[in-house]
């Protein structure tokens, strides 16, 4: 009887979600300067509805865009016309996220009592109970901060492992962009890998014993929530600006790191759209208070999805940093360690030249703030999914980016500035 009450429930719960019925993702790879300018000018028809998957950026960058099934025989004819080539990465988006619900669905029904799968994709409440769950199995090593509230007044909680006194601290944080779920899922995974190897893994406990981490799984709830519950698609926070039908901001363009420059938007219903001001986002301003109160932050790293990408900066500006070669051999190292587990290869390099110019992120704050061990991971796949990815993916995901994520730690600790 359960079951069948919470299979109602949840098929309720999210059969609201937006249809995406038709709608394809094509990858259109422009050749030359002329095309990028023709694909500039399809992005700016509002009309379309295109949704930039992986933005447009230079000449040979593939190009990833969900087309609505409205606006499907208008691009198609488009490129055509302007001989720009490209193939349909994904033939029917509902498919994949019938696919999802699925799965969400099956794993729901069958769980019969406290045992929270890792291997699942969770909503903001289940993840808040995992949370405390994790604060209650192991209080003498993790407690939860509440650093602050989301626009819908919703609470931004941190869980810190920590074994006493004060030390240097490592920040990690998951799911600025809603859409991107394998990120949250990665991050409360890692969160429970921490808590429950320290006293088995000697290399949890050798960084614990050195350094305290700060892990903020759910960087956006609002905008997570609203994925779950309206639009799978959604990326920004749903902050709301009088005089603008549109809501919502880039919370990834929207800090004081050349804020409002190349690669953010002044458009209000634009996904890269930077927001009124640095910081504007209470979301954005919670972290960066904390940081700044905390004074002893010594790493900073941010998970998103997909490219299969560890970056660092800069992304605002296409010159290098002065920490570049030290910087690009960590990477590199966290990146082959990555690859050691199922081969899954990573990309490595600055924003500005691995994915595309960037103003107002986060890991370029960091870095001009002081943090010089600033990274941003770009999760699983390089597109045939994109922020859609299978749920049977989640663990591969979580264990092969562990291995990076603790290369660096690792790094950090041993080398204090």
């Amino acid at each position: 009887m359960r079951s069948i009450l919470l299979f109602g429930f949840l098929v309720g719960y999210i059969s609201c979600w937006e249809t995406f019925v038709g709608h394809q993702v094509f990858e259109i790879t422009p050749r030359n300067e002329e095309e990028v300018t023709k694909l500039r000018q399809l992005e700016r028809e509002s009309h379309l509805q295109l949704d930039f998957w992986k933005s447009l950026t230079i000449p040979g960058k593939n190009v990833h865009v969900r087309i609505p099934f409205s606006s499907l025989q208008a691009v198609k004819i488009f490129l055509e016309s302007h001989k720009i080539p490209y193939s349909i990465m994904i033939e029917d988006v509902q498919t994949l996220l019938d696919k999802e619900k699925e799965e969400i669905l099956f794993h729901q029904t069958r769980k019969t009592d406290y045992s929270f799968n890792f291997g699942n994709y969770h909503n903001l409440e289940e993840i808040f109970q995992q949370m405390d769950h994790l604060v209650e199995q192991y209080p003498n090593l993790v407690s939860k901060l509440q650093i602050g509230h989301s626009f819908e007044n919703r609470p931004m909680n941190v869980l810190k492992f920590s074994t006493g006194g004060k030390k240097p601290a490592i920040w990690l944080d998951a799911g600025i962009h809603a859409r991107e779920w394998v990120t949250q899922a990665t991050a409360l995974w890692t969160a429970n890998k921490i808590a429950s190897d320290y006293e088995k893994d000697p290399s949890i406990k050798s960084l614990l014993d050195a350094m305290d981490i700060f892990l903020l799984p759910v960087t956006n709830p609002d905008g997570y929530v609203f994925s779950w519950t309206k639009n799978r698609m959604w990326r920004k926070t749903r902050s709301k600006v009088s005089g603008s039908i549109c809501v919502g901001v880039d919370p990834n363009r929207n800090w004081d790191a050349g804020f409002g420059g190349p690669g953010a938007s002044d458009n209000r219903c634009s996904d890269s759209y930077h927001g009124p001001s640095a910081n504007s986002e209470v979301e954005v301003k919670s972290i960066v208070d904390f940081i700044k109160s905390h004074g002893n932050i010594k790493a900073f790293i941010t998970l998103h999805s997909y490219s299969q990408l560890l970056m660092f900066p800069y992304g605002y500006k296409c010159s290098k940093t002065k920490d570049f070669n030290e910087l690009n051999q960590v990477a590199q190292t966290a990146a082959e360690n990555v690859a050691s587990l199922y081969g899954t290869k990573y990309k490595v390099g600055p924003i500005c030249s691995v994915i595309y110019q960037a103003s107002g992120g986060s890991i370029d704050w960091a870095y001009d703030y002081g943090i010089k061990y600033s990274f941003a991971f770009e999760l699983r796949d390089t597109g045939r999914h994109g922020f859609l990815l299978p749920a049977s993916q989640i663990l591969p995901t979580a264990e092969e980016t562990w291995l990076g994520l603790k290369t660096i730690m690792e790094y950090v600790r041993d080398h204090p500035y």
